[in-house]
């Protein structure tokens, strides 16, 4: 099956900032020729938590975990080792070790096929990795400073990443080409995405407090939203709602505002204004006309978009890290605290808690069926819980 293309028929090309040789057509996904390595995964549940699988090969904290969009068993999992890994889920026997950073690995991310994975690291190195292969590494020449964060373009093998030396980057991982290199932040590029509809515009924030839209094709900053009525300090995490109308964005001063990707204003009016501490993590529900919003307050709000009202608050016992949306209707936390907990976003209700870890969550993902959720902590190890009835 070819990939989606990436504008409709009746969409003028120049709307589109990817050529078609961008884009790679899609192959069987064939993990039974994957190398193995040596794993410590332990496959049965412990009585100190309800997890299915626990992955211990690590010997350092875990900063981020990604599962592939294709592969329900298949994860990826990095941290302050210096070490990525992949791994199944189910399968003890198998791992590959992503060798070749110097630093904590801080970043990973599968392409939409599920073909690619990026990792970045705190040295300013990126490696993509041919997951559908032979899982050769190729180093991406570019930033020189610690990779924040890492997105792949929504239809291509596009790869955009964010730095603490100030800017985001833009690569064609096809040939290792760099595309672009977006100036303009005035500190580390803490957060960001392509829109959904993959055309026209990127959104990124920075730790100088601003939100910038860019034209990926030119390079150029469209709008720059700052000052009141928006944060005042650094930019903490970003979301874009799938119609690619709104971004999401929170801080480490306690706000969350809403901005209009294409006018550039802020629309929320302070209406979001319920939190005490740092925001950690956003996310739109499916539907986009709910999101939710977690923070060191221990607090996470989901809100109905659409009039700007609070639909439930979910207290926990300690701050909010990170959180996944499981369905329209459930939403899943990370926290401070080592525990994962299930809220019913409709009541506000918490209808599980799932434990495994003893320090704080610091990532979530959920697997390409719906049936794993899995967490990466600072104790150095993944846990895989089932979720499946909550899709």
């Amino acid at each position: 099956m070819s990939a989606p293309p990436l504008h409709d028929d009746e969409d003028d090309n120049d709307d589109v900032f990817l050529d078609e040789s961008d884009i790679i057509h899609e192959v069987p996904l064939d993990n039974e020729d994957l190398p193995d390595a040596d794993d410590d995964s332990e496959l049965e549940e412990e009585e100190d938590g309800n997890f299915v699988h626990k992955f211990t090969a690590h010997t350092g904290e875990l900063y981020s975990v990604a599962c592939s969009p294709t592969d329900a068993a298949l994860v990826a999992t990095g941290g302050s080792d210096d070490r990525g890994f992949l791994w199944k889920i189910g399968q003890g026997d198998w791992a590959f070790e992503l060798q070749g950073h110097e630093e904590s690995v801080s970043s990973l991310a599968f392409s939409y096929d599920g073909h690619r994975l990026a990792s970045g690291s705190l040295d300013g190195t990126i490696k993509v990795w041919d997951v559908s292969g032979n899982l050769e590494g190729k180093k991406l020449d570019g930033p020189g400073e610690g990779i924040e964060w890492l997105r792949w373009h929504p239809r291509g093998h596009i790869l955009l990443a964010g730095s603490e030396d100030f800017t985001a980057w833009m690569w064609n991982t096809d040939n290792a080409a760099l595309l672009n290199t977006f100036i303009g932040h005035g500190a580390s590029v803490t957060c960001g995405d392509f829109t959904p509809d993959g055309r026209k515009k990127i959104c990124t924030g920075s730790d100088d407090a601003t939100l910038r839209i860019w034209n990926p094709k030119s390079g150029e900053s469209i709008h720059v939203v700052q000052g009141h009525p928006y944060h005042t300090a650094g930019l903490t995490c970003l979301t874009i709602n799938s119609t690619s109308t709104l971004a999401l964005s929170g801080s480490k001063d306690g706000s969350v505002h809403l901005v209009n990707i294409t006018t550039g204003r802020v629309v929320d009016n302070n209406a979001l204004a319920s939190h005490s501490d740092s925001i950690e993590c956003v996310g739109f529900a499916p539907s986009d006309s709910w999101a939710a919003v977690g923070g060191m307050d221990k607090k996470l709000i989901i809100w109905d978009i659409e009039h700007l009202l609070p639909r439930g608050i979910c207290e926990h016992e300690d701050g909010v890290t990170c959180l996944a949306w499981l369905s329209a209707s459930f939403v899943a936390t990370g926290c401070v605290d080592g525990k994962v907990r299930l809220w019913d976003s409709r009541s506000g209700d918490c209808v599980e808690t799932l434990k495994g870890h003893s320090d704080a969550i610091q990532s979530l993902s959920v697997s390409a069926n719906g049936d794993y959720l899995v967490s990466a902590s600072l104790d150095g190890t993944a846990c895989a819980f089932e979720v499946g009835i909550f899709r």
